[in-house]
């Protein structure tokens, strides 16, 4: 009993009581210390920790800007879509939703179920991108685990094919990949703003009202070209090459006197509408901008204009074109219609090449160069438009006689159907070359002096003549004067030379002649179902489109008297 009032006494000493609540007491003030040194000392560091983790600034897309027509009619616009995204580990954690989630999304429960196996360690993983709002719905109502989506915008190109090359796409996030999208994709795509938001461990959104930074949208771009012209080139070059069974071909309108192109179609096509259709390089180039092509006969005018202007012939000159070919050493130049002579009409309607040798002969290397030259020939055309071609026009000092003479009639340079196309338009507007734009609001650019306007009015004149009598009879537009030349070019070989059984024809022209309004372009390349001649196979070509056009544009008929054309409500143009 002793020892143990004895051991009570010792386990209730003063000293050891102190002890004890000493060592609660420091470890009270570690602990405050602790809790003062988080929320006080380091509370701004700990702070800024947590919410790079927890916070996230999210991107507001913007929307972008729409492509519209010179009449306001869409070109490219942007709808709104949902894109689902989930997160893997939270969808296979509750595995009776994936069957109902497969088959909204059109997928296999196994395809879907192995797509998220191979992906659990994200955090994020797109289910399906630029879905349709409704059908995005179906999929949340189903209130599956770990299944969200966000708002984007999905690009919709309202005329199709009729006008792919030109406007060309934008990929999946909606950055331009080709044509005027590309082009003009810092206007368009706008600036992107941002938010601030609390997100949860699975990445969910829990808090918003954070930061907040408006998208600015992007700009509408409006276009030179009429839809409704456009819509014509491209049913008529597209009835054509299927008709001729050819390789492909372009066509191409332009204002005569403001150079700005009111419609440009090439085939073959593709719907940009249709992602699995874009990886066709051929149907996606843009061919009048981007394809070089010898311009054989359609130079002649040029050559003739230049003829002129030097004083060196005059329309009514004879040239000497007996026996109907020129040997130029073992080099020979050969006419299809041989005549004994001819004068500058002549050598026009009947497209002679030896009239032309015999003419770029006589100017010499550097003044058929110079010609050409005035009229752009190597120039570039500086339309902003991706993949765009200067051409091949070789230094006159590389020319000997050959290459003069096969130059005068259009081979041995290289340049692109817009290069011909503002050519003519510099002899419709009265020798001064306009420069070409894509772009309705397009920057002001000073024509060029190509020739006098007395060389140029005699010179559609002569070309006149091609289609009331020569090789372009069926370029006639009913009740207009045409102007224009044909061509017929061999396409070079693979093997170097050319190869006889592949052309290129090619009709050029201006309507109304003598108060031109239009210059028009159609080529067919590598026709193969018979004909194969420029007048054949691109004038009809030419004719149809510019019917079309003339009637929608309401420009008066020019072999049609005044009073006749004010009856039929038809406006005159000067």
């Amino acid at each position: 009993m002793g020892a143990v009032k004895e051991l009570v006494a010792q386990e209730v000493r003063p000293w050891r009581r102190r002890a004890v609540l000493g060592l609660l007491a420091l470890g009270a003030i570690a602990v405050l210390g602790r809790a003062f040194q988080l929320t006080v000392v380091e509370r701004e560091f700990l702070t800024r920790e947590s919410d790079k983790r927890a916070q996230r600034t999210v991107a507001v897309p913007a929307h972008r800007g729409a492509i519209r027509d010179r009449r306001g009619e869409p070109l490219a616009l942007s709808a709104p879509v949902d894109s689902l995204w989930a997160i893997p580990s939270e969808v296979l954690d509750a595995p009776e939703y994936v069957a109902p989630l497969a088959k909204l999304l059109g997928q296999a429960p196994a395809e879907l179920r192995g797509f998220l196996r191979t992906r659990r360690e994200r955090s994020f993983v797109y289910l399906r991108r630029h879905m349709d709002p409704d059908a995005a719905k179906r999929v949340l109502a189903l209130k599956a685990p770990g299944v969200f989506a966000q708002r984007e915008y999905r690009r919709y190109y309202p005329a199709g094919e009729v006008a792919a090359q030109l406007v060309g796409f934008c990929d999946v996030d909606g950055r331009g990949q080709e044509g005027l999208e590309a082009a003009q994709n810092a206007i368009l795509a706008g600036q992107a703003g941002k938010r601030r938001v609390i997100r949860d461990r699975s990445g969910r959104v829990v808090e918003e009202g954070g930061d907040y930074e408006p998208a600015e949208p992007g700009r509408d771009v409006e276009l030179s070209i009429d839809l409704r012209l456009q819509y014509l080139a491209y049913r008529e070059l597209k009835a054509a090459v299927g008709e001729h069974r050819a390789l492909g071909g372009l066509a191409v309108v332009a204002d005569a006197q403001t150079g700005e192109i009111l419609a440009t179609a090439s085939q073959p096509g593709f719907n940009p509408n249709r992602p699995d259709e874009r990886g066709d390089a051929d149907a996606v180039r843009n061919r009048a901008l981007a394809d070089l092509f010898e311009p054989g006969s359609t130079v002649k005018p040029l050559l003739v204009a230049q003829a002129l202007e030097q004083g060196r012939f005059r329309p009514d000159s004879r040239i000497d074109t007996h026996p109907g070919y020129l040997k130029l050493g073992a080099f020979t130049v050969k006419d299809v219609h041989p005549l004994p002579q001819m004068n500058l009409a002549e050598l026009l309607r009947h497209s002679s090449n030896v009239g032309a040798a015999r003419i770029g002969l006589a100017l010499g290397a550097e003044s058929v160069w110079n010609g050409y030259q005035k009229f752009g020939f190597g120039e570039p055309l500086s339309l902003g438009f991706p993949g765009e071609a200067r051409g091949v026009f070789r230094p006159h000092g590389e020319w000997g006689l050959i290459a003069t003479a096969t130059a005068s009639y259009g081979y041995g340079l290289s340049l692109t159907a817009l290069h011909l196309v503002r050519a003519y338009a510099g002899l419709a507007n009265d020798g001064l070359m306009p420069a070409l734009s894509l772009l309705a609001s397009g920057r002001y650019t000073p024509p060029q002096r190509a020739v006098s306007a007395e060389v140029a009015q005699a010179v559609r004149h002569l070309m006149a003549g091609v289609v009331s009598e020569g090789t372009g009879a069926k370029a006639r537009v009913p009740g207009y004067t045409v102007a224009g030349k044909t061509g017929t070019v061999r396409k070079v070989a693979a093997g170097g030379g050319y190869d006889e059984g592949r052309h290129q024809a090619t009709f050029l022209g201006i309507v109304p002649a003598e108060r031109p309004r239009l210059v028009g372009l159609v080529m067919i390349d590598q026709p193969a179902a018979g004909s194969y001649y420029g007048g054949q196979v691109a004038a009809p070509v030419f004719s149809a489109v510019m019917q079309g056009a003339l009637r929608l544009l309401q420009i008066a008929p020019d072999e049609m008297p005044a009073t006749q054309a004010a009856a039929a409500g038809v406006e005159r143009h000067t």
